[in-house]
């Protein structure tokens, strides 16, 4: 993407705006999108995005947590910083759950914040909230700008701190005078070229310390995931796990770091883990962590590795060095980038006959076994939906999900195939898959995408089937309808069984609410009719909207309604 010319700027104005000066950073750092909710502390941005619509398209959200959403979601895909431009106070609030998820799924993101006029600010003034104090915990580095001279500086720092390192959301608070005042052209800083990557790689010493352990081991595993892979890293984590012959599961939520149809993968080690990959886990000798932070999700509510030092020899392999040590102590932490760990690991000679040989091929029937459908109440068989599903979409199709119950059945039967096909948050926040699967169709029109939802899940951003609409991103969105909170009925029956409350909802008929949008929408009771029923969504040309309705008692693959209700009366003793 060209450069904004700053001399010829300069010498063609003899005043710029703040705002002028944000727009021209976005467009030096090659962003090709923002996501917004308009609002009128940053009416200046707007007015500078009007001149930039060849090199920058503005999609405007009906939410701001969506428009959120949306930028972690570019950031997960492309390993860029995705933007969202929101207004002050309630702007910002709204938005807060994007900039959460983009922490803890180290996703690059920068959040730009309208503020009050800084004549006007510690007055609480209409909408104002110091934003380093709301945001301070959930962000890499909050500021605000008040000097539009210093505007490039800023950005610059931004896009930087959001990709360096462990990657994550920058919030720039943005005053509203300091966005439409005028500066002399001669005094702004001219636009600093786009940011840099910055990441470690791990030292010759590092390697052979590595190589050596692993070459002396009995049962080692692979835990991969994580952000910061590259699609050449995942190349070369393939390579090196079929010459180590190494059984490999993947991080919670980034199933799509290698194939799950390769012979050495071995599951996703996350929520709901199958109790064959736990143990292999616990039994192995050396665990190479390459990537995941090892969280409360990968490692079963930090009870699958002992704290702080693990049974297992540990190789943990992280980003940023802040997360090395921070919950298991490894006897050999590395800190590195992804991709450049990853061309090393690849040409890192393999032992002969390695002690552990068959145990890739082992665990990978496990999996198999594991993946396979099993009957759950009621007419709909979501294990086999989500087998049609596979089968259907091409490899590169994207899915999207948010937080719920429903989730497990996708996380157990699908297989991903591809390089960045998954988009789900590690922290666990609903409403997600919608806004992600919109912000992924944009990006990628020609690539199946498809989001995820549970009733609940998708109502909490239903709104943005307009946005799909407005801007005709064919993206299908499948309902999982079961009238309740799923995940929290579970919970509710396992802890306080057959004392339901708050937990039930009343629902619209999906299909017609996606047709009163103008999408096409249609209603799923029985297995045999989604294959159907997806085909006719796939080839609607626009947005497309399939309800699967369920019975309530279908909660987990593993388990319904009833028995988790029995279970929690057993384990109180009535």
């Amino acid at each position: 993407m060209q450069q904004p010319n700053d001399s010829a700027r300069v010498s063609d104005s003899a005043t710029v705006t703040g705002a002028r000066l944000v727009v021209d950073a976005l467009v030096a750092n090659g962003v090709e999108r923002v996501f917004c909710v308009p609002g009128e502390s940053y009416l200046a941005v707007l007015d500078a995005l009007a001149d930039e619509t060849a090199r920058i398209d503005t999609i405007v959200c009906r939410h701001e947590a969506a428009a959120a959403n949306m930028a972690e979601a570019v950031g997960k895909l492309t390993g860029k910083p995705g933007i969202a431009l929101v207004t002050r106070g309630p702007g910002a609030t709204h938005a807060a759950i994007g900039v959460h998820t983009a922490y803890q799924d180290s996703s690059p993101m920068i959040l730009l914040i309208g503020q009050v006029a800084r004549d006007q600010m510690d007055r609480e003034a209409f909408q104002e909230i110091d934003y380093r104090r709301m945001f301070g915990q959930m962000a890499k580095w909050v500021a605000q700008i008040d000097d539009a001279r210093r505007v490039p500086e800023y950005l610059s720092h931004a896009f930087h701190v959001a990709t360096s390192g462990r990657p994550g959301p920058v919030v720039l608070a943005l005053p509203e005078d300091m966005l439409s005042g005028a500066i002399p052209a001669a005094q702004a800083q001219h636009t600093a070229p786009a940011a840099q990557r910055v990441q470690a790689s791990p030292s010759a010493a590092q390697m052979a310390r590595l190589r050596e352990l692993l070459a002396t081991a009995k049962k080692p595993f692979v835990i991969a995931g994580g952000h910061g892979w590259t699609r050449e890293a995942c190349a070369d984590l393939q390579r090196f796990v079929e010459q180590w012959q190494l059984p490999v599961g993947l991080a919670f939520r980034f199933q799509d770091t290698l194939s799950n149809d390769h012979p050495n993968y071995a599951g996703d080690v996350g929520l709901g883990i199958n109790p064959a990959l736990a143990a292999r886990i616990r039994e192995a000798d050396v665990l190479l962590a390459l990537g995941p932070r090892l969280g409360e999700a990968t490692t079963g509510g930090y009870a699958l590795l002992d704290i702080p030092k693990t049974k297992q020899t540990l190789i943990h392999v992280h980003q940023g060095a802040e997360e090395l040590g921070r919950v298991y102590a490894a006897d050999l932490p590395i800190v590195s980038g992804l991709a450049e760990i990853a061309a090393q690991l690849a040409a890192l000679p393999a032992p002969e006959a390695p002690a552990w040989a068959g145990s890739a091929q082992a665990a990978h029937e496990a999996y198999l076994a594991w993946r396979a459908p099993r009957p759950m109440p009621g007419d709909v068989q979501l294990g086999e939906v989500m087998q049609q599903l596979r089968a259907r979409l091409p490899d590169d199709a994207i899915v999207t999900n948010g937080a719920g119950n429903y989730a497990t059945w996708l996380h157990r039967h699908f297989a991903y195939r591809d390089f960045r096909s998954q988009l789900a948050p590690t922290s666990g926040a609903m409403g997600y898959g919608v806004p992600a699967a919109i912000a992924a169709k944009s990006l990628y029109p020609s690539r199946a995408v498809v989001a995820l939802a549970g009733d609940g899940c998708f109502m909490m951003s239903a709104p943005e089937l307009a946005t799909a609409m407005q801007y005709g991103l064919a993206v299908v969105f499948i309902v999982v309808n079961n009238g309740h909170y799923g995940t929290i009925r579970m919970h509710q029956e396992r802890n306080y069984p057959n004392r339901v409350h708050g937990t039930q909802l009343t629902n619209p008929d999906f299909a017609a609410f996606a047709q009163s949008f103008g999408a096409h929408g249609e209603t799923v009771t029985t297995t045999a009719q989604f294959a159907p029923a997806l085909e006719r969504a796939l080839n609607a040309g626009k947005p497309a909207l399939i309800e699967i309705r369920v019975t309530k008692e279908a909660s987990t693959p593993a388990a319904s309604l009833e028995q988790i209700r029995e279970q929690g009366i057993k384990a109180r003793g009535r």
